[in-house]
């Protein structure tokens, strides 16, 4: 019996003991909320563990100017501009056995783009609105709406009449708008991306052609070949009797020459003989 409880006093022993070794990282801050800049430090406490170096992570992957080989149980990294692209989930990591790391987020509020701001349908056809969103976190949640005349908003309803189809993810939403109408589907759409931190948007201009709007171009073409053909007809015509009338006048003068010769020589005749 005394075996046993000495047993369980040494493994109790060990098992304090490592507790006490486990490693502990204070982070500061814990969490970035919709700043400019910032300082994320971290502070690796409560190991006897040697440090073999400390690098940052930017969701999963490796700073690599962050990589550090200095036995140093403090690291940090520094943000001078926080944009939509540099806001995710950065981890401090200390090479110790084994790697410990913390977690610090840098969330933005999302930034929702149009993936085109003007699109050009064909009556009676199917049109494919995109926009997409950067920052952390993403979207939860997206929503389409058109501007009325009067520059009010109507949500576009998923599925309505199996006209509208959207479809979205946390990065990307789409609306299809299939048989368009020029009088009914042509306007501004706005597309809505909605997080914990704030709600974005951006707008679309839908233009929609006629069918025949390809056929004009062609036909101007046509007209134009027409108009020029007629002008060219009715020159040569004007210029032909002109032509004529110039070689006419050009024959008949050097008959009037002759006439006037012979009565020269006439004359000359009847002189001598007198």
């Amino acid at each position: 019996m005394g075996r046993v409880w000495g047993l369980i006093a040494l493994l109790m022993c060990f098992y304090r003991a490592n507790a006490a070794a486990a490693p502990n990282i204070i982070a500061e801050p814990f969490e970035v909320f919709n700043q400019t800049s910032a300082i994320l430090r971290c502070n690796l406490t409560e190991t006897t563990l040697p440090v073999q170096g400390s690098h940052w992570l930017l969701n999963g992957k490796v700073i690599e100017s962050s990589k550090s080989t200095e036995p140093s149980p403090y690291t940090s990294l520094s943000l001078d501009k926080i944009t939509t692209h540099s806001g995710g989930k950065y981890e401090c990591v200390f090479l110790i056995d084994p790697p410990v790391q913390q977690v610090v987020e840098v969330k933005t509020p999302p930034h929702v783009v149009a993936y085109k701001h003007s699109e050009n349908g064909d009556e009676n056809d199917k049109i494919l609105l995109t926009c997409v969103s950067h920052g952390y976190p993403l979207p939860s949640d997206w929503s389409w709406s058109k501007t009325q005349a009067d520059g009010s908003l109507v949500a576009i309803v998923n599925n309505t009449a199996e006209k509208y189809e959207i479809k979205s993810t946390p990065n990307k939403t789409t609306l299809a708008i299939t048989a368009l109408s020029i009088e009914l589907d042509k306007g501004e759409y706005v597309c809505t991306g909605i997080s914990d931190l704030g709600a974005t948007s951006d707008r679309i201009q839908l233009r929609v052609r006629s069918r025949l709007a390809a056929v004009w171009p062609f036909l101007g073409i046509v007209v134009e070949v027409i108009i020029l053909v007629t002008i060219i007809f009715i020159y040569e015509k004007r210029r032909k009797p002109d032509e004529i009338q110039d070689d006419d006048d050009s024959g008949s003068a050097p008959l009037k020459s002759n006439s006037d010769t012979n009565n020269k020589e006439k004359s000359v005749r009847q002189r001598n003989s007198n």
